[in-house]
């Protein structure tokens, strides 16, 4: 029924042109995230996102307004000869002329361990760089990232990739140089 009171199938209104209720949720913790999902279960239709940037990725439109002219997008610059690029701004590792896009958990782990490609970054400060205020209790989260990220950068053929350290956590090497220690 719409507001005057008669039905909308019947007054030639395309439905996905009707306004609609839309609930979305902002926590980064997933534990947080179900139990609102089970509390508004069947309220309206529910957006849950990890943080603002997530939820600004969703809901902006790059292509603008209906006819507006599309602002041009910089040419990428060409990197250094074997310097892994990590383009935030467009959520992108590129290594040479290959490219490959990432997710926000993805660049942001990414960023992190590029910050100081020497250093080894426990579990828990990686979990903090990447879920930011989420319990740090996710060894299994971070681990399931790394996986998926080793992939990307595998098949951008970069030679780079996530070491684990035992018993400490993890850093960037690039296992095509690897750096011997001794004489």
């Amino acid at each position: 029924m719409t507001t005057d009171g008669t039905n909308a199938a019947d007054s030639g209104t395309d439905p996905s042109e009707r306004p609609f209720s839309l609930v979305i949720g902002v926590t980064p913790s997933p534990a947080e995230r179900l139990r609102l999902t089970e509390l508004l279960d069947g309220v309206a239709p529910l957006l849950m996102v990890a943080d603002l940037d997530e939820l600004r990725e969703l809901i902006t439109d790059a292509s603008g307004p209906a006819g507006a002219p599309v602002p041009p997008v910089p040419p990428a610059k060409p990197a250094p000869d074997g310097a892994l690029v990590i383009d935030a701004a467009r959520s992108t590792a590129r290594w040479g002329n290959r490219e490959t896009a990432l997710t926000r958990l993805e660049r942001d782990l990414l960023t992190c361990l590029t910050a100081e490609p020497v250093r080894v970054w426990s579990y828990a400060e990686l979990h903090h760089a990447v879920w930011h205020d989420a319990p740090t209790h996710g060894r299994a989260d971070v681990q399931s990232l790394v996986k998926r990220l080793r992939r990307k950068l595998d098949e951008l053929g970069t030679g780079v990739t996530i070491a684990a350290v035992r018993g400490v956590g993890l850093r960037l090497t690039d296992h095509r140089h690897p750096r011997v220690r001794g004489g």
